[in-house]
């Protein structure tokens, strides 16, 4: 458990070092494990909340390096939403910034809102964590809508595929996925990964903002590890088998800059 600890915790390190930040920013993250993992949330405490309104903003800038608009695929400018983007060929549909803002929706492709990758009602809505950028990302409404409040995991019987091919469903209770059967959202290959830091940058953040009395099914009720065996094994599967993107990079880059 220590050698998966201290990968996760050198892991929030490399994910956090690819933002413009100062050369002596990392000075003091020179332990391991817990103890690497509370240098580096005294590193990034305190951080600038931006309100939950001003989401809108960000995702909508013309920072050239805004993760949250498609420079990588189709290179269109259209928001990048991971529950509808197709990787290797057209996507389904495209959202244009702040034109196609929720509002309401029925169908997807009809508009995108902000989803939040560990769901808010964890944390009874309370700030800074319900406007945190570095975990709420511009989605499709219907698909956000249909994940709910459902954990991620690997979904064995399918109830629901979105146009991308992200499903809803029980969870594959074997593999290294064994130890849950309850009902999972498991997003395309592309961005596991993705969603598995946002994870981990979350329990660093907030591993004093007593996130061991919040209840979810991802977590443990501890402030150090944070989450159950078996969606830690989950999330460091699918952070080994999809490295960091440039997408990624730039996200930190941005939310860095106005965080």
């Amino acid at each position: 458990m220590k050698k998966i600890l201290y990968t996760l915790s050198i892991f929030t390190v490399s994910i956090l070092a690819s933002a413009q930040a100062p050369s002596n920013y990392y000075e003091n993250a020179t332990g391991s494990s817990f103890t690497l993992k509370t240098q580096l949330y005294n590193i990034i405490k305190n951080h600038t909340d931006l309100t939950y309104g001003g989401l809108w903003t960000l995702y909508s800038r013309t920072d050239s390096d805004n993760g949250f608009l498609d420079k990588y695929y189709e290179k269109d400018n259209t928001i990048l939403d991971i529950y509808s983007e197709n990787p290797t060929s057209k996507d389904p549909y495209n959202f244009t910034k702040v034109t196609n803002q929720c509002g309401n929706y029925k169908n997807e492709g009809d508009c995108y809102n902000r989803e939040h990758i560990i769901p808010q009602n964890v944390f009874s809505e309370n700030k800074p964590m319900v406007s945190d950028a570095f975990h709420i990302w511009p989605t499709d409404g219907k698909v956000n809508g249909m994940r709910n409040n459902f954990p991620y995991g690997v979904v064995g019987n399918v109830t629901y595929t979105s146009q991308n091919g992200s499903k809803l469903g029980s969870n594959l209770n074997s593999g290294y996925s064994a130890g849950y059967s309850g009902t999972v959202f498991e997003p395309i290959d592309e961005f596991k990964g993705d969603i598995a830091r946002a994870y981990f940058y979350f329990a660093t953040r907030y591993q004093e903002n007593d996130i061991q009395s919040w209840s979810y099914e991802m977590f443990n009720k501890t402030k150090d590890k944070v989450f159950t065996d078996t969606f830690l094994k989950i999330l460091m599967t699918w952070h080994l088998n999809d490295p960091v993107s440039d997408r990624e990079k730039d996200i930190n880059n941005l939310v860095y800059r106005y965080q």
